[in-house]
């Protein structure tokens, strides 16, 4: 991995520089790229790199409020949860913590609301990104979060996340742990 890295960092210096590129692969079936000619080595052709210069368009917004009130506009192209992973398992947890991703990151003043089995936690609430379920109780669960303007406006919801939790039996006789007095 670090010779692929490697590689790809020494071809962007050498596009960067715009020189000569040669590439050979060695004995061990090794793909190289260089600068240096090298026996049996063929010559790549590099094009030149693609570059974007914005307009004055492109950076303000209808009202002049600048590139930065644009982008804390646009759309969330999606959100998930995090944590825990669909179909994770847990043994033995007295709490969990959820965490809620977006994409882009979360706008200012829209807020985060999680459901476990269909019930909002935190009281209704926003949670934040990341919550802490407490207790857990046993048995398979499925979460969901909604993203939320201020206005209470649907931004973006997740996919559900099932997860199940195992708890020890206190009627199983081998889990139950006595302390001398």
């Amino acid at each position: 991995m670090r010779t692929l890295a490697f590689t790809l960092l020494s071809l962007a210096c050498s596009i960067a520089l715009a020189a000569t590129v040669y590439r050979w692969v060695d004995e061990d079936g090794v793909v190289h790229y260089s600068d240096q000619p090298h026996a049996n080595a063929e010559k790549v052709q590099v094009h030149a790199a693609q570059t974007y210069k914005p307009s004055a368009l492109d950076t303000q917004a209808p009202g002049g409020g600048g590139a930065s009130s644009a982008a804390a506009s646009a759309p969330y192209r999606g959100c998930a949860i995090m944590q825990p992973q669909d179909g994770q398992n847990f043994a033995n947890v007295d709490s969990l913590t959820v965490v809620v991703q977006t994409d882009p990151a979360l706008h200012q003043g829209d807020k985060v609301y999680v459901t476990v089995d269909g019930q909002a936690l935190n009281g209704g609430n926003p949670t934040g990104a990341q919550f802490v379920l407490s207790p857990v109780d046993r048995g398979t669960h499925t979460a969901q979060a909604q993203v939320k303007d201020a206005s209470g406006a649907l931004q973006c919801q997740t996919p559900p996340v099932t997860f199940e939790v195992h708890q020890n039996s206190i009627l199983n006789p081998n889990n139950v742990r006595v302390t001398p007095h």
